[in-house]
């Protein structure tokens, strides 16, 4: 069986001071928890050193939003991988709608920084879904299926064990909206009926698809409870921890 990951986005969100109180709640609100699943956050990069020193030891995992595509050398303002690692780092973040959007980023960049995240040693979470014009179109079949055909099939070493997936409708992120647990779940279990063609049944079976859009405590144990949504990555709601800690709780309670 699949356990859950619930994963805190910050975005371009909370310096240094502010991200280490945040997460220090997070990892008081999660003791005594018998965690069936994993908690991650991902904070800023000037954020990740003060937040690793205060989550060491605790149950919340530490993840970056986005890494280098190449290794170390003469690529000014780029982060890699192996930095991100020496930094406490074990999940890394490829392909956000919001890299895809605001960076041009395309499946190339997204397949060698994936493969240097698992050069590495650590996990990737790699995003896809559809834009609101694409899903009014009905094409929304159509784009994840592009999306995953133009990057897994290409990786030099991915497993269920440093791959998780994460379902975005672009639609419903930041807006309120949120894809209903029938429109989820049907897209989550389309995508894995097509990740089992390109990386084979039994490890599509086993890597954990998250879902990424307006998640909330409100919602969140109705969206956990689907067959194939296996957590979610949290946008607006991991910046309080009250509600984070509710979405986690969510999870437990479905798992």
């Amino acid at each position: 069986m699949r356990s859950y990951m619930v994963a805190g986005n910050w975005k371009q969100n909370l310096g240094p001071a502010e991200a280490a109180k945040l997460a220090r709640q997070v990892s008081m609100g999660l003791l005594g928890l018998d965690l069936k699943g994993e908690v991650l956050v991902c904070p800023t990069y000037v954020a990740i050193p003060a937040v690793a020193e205060i989550i060491k030891g605790k149950k919340t995992l530490l993840g970056a939003q986005n890494c280098s595509a190449t290794g170390a050398g003469a690529h000014t303002g780029e982060i890699g991988v192996d930095m991100l690692a020496e930094a406490g780092c074990t999940h890394v973040i490829v392909a956000h709608s919001e890299r895809r959007a605001d960076s041009g980023e395309t499946d190339d960049d997204f397949v060698n920084k994936i493969n240097q995240v698992h050069a590495a040693g650590l996990t990737a979470i790699f995003c896809f879904g559809e834009l609101l014009d694409e899903r009014k179109a009905g094409r929304e079949r159509d784009v994840v299926k592009a999306q995953l055909e133009g990057v897994l099939p290409r990786l030099a070493s991915a497993t269920p064990q440093n791959l998780v997936l994460a379902y975005e409708p672009v639609w419903a992120i930041g807006t309120g909206e949120t894809a209903s647990p029938e429109q989820a779940q049907d897209i989550h279990a389309v995508s894995r009926e097509l990740v089992s063609g390109m990386i084979g049944a039994e490890a599509a079976a086993a890597v954990r698809i998250l879902y990424g859009g307006s998640v909330k405590p409100s919602n969140a144990e109705d969206l956990f409870g689907r067959a194939d949504i296996d957590g979610g990555l949290i946008g607006g709601a991991s910046l309080k921890a009250e509600d984070f800690l509710g979405i986690v709780k969510c999870a437990q309670a479905v798992s």
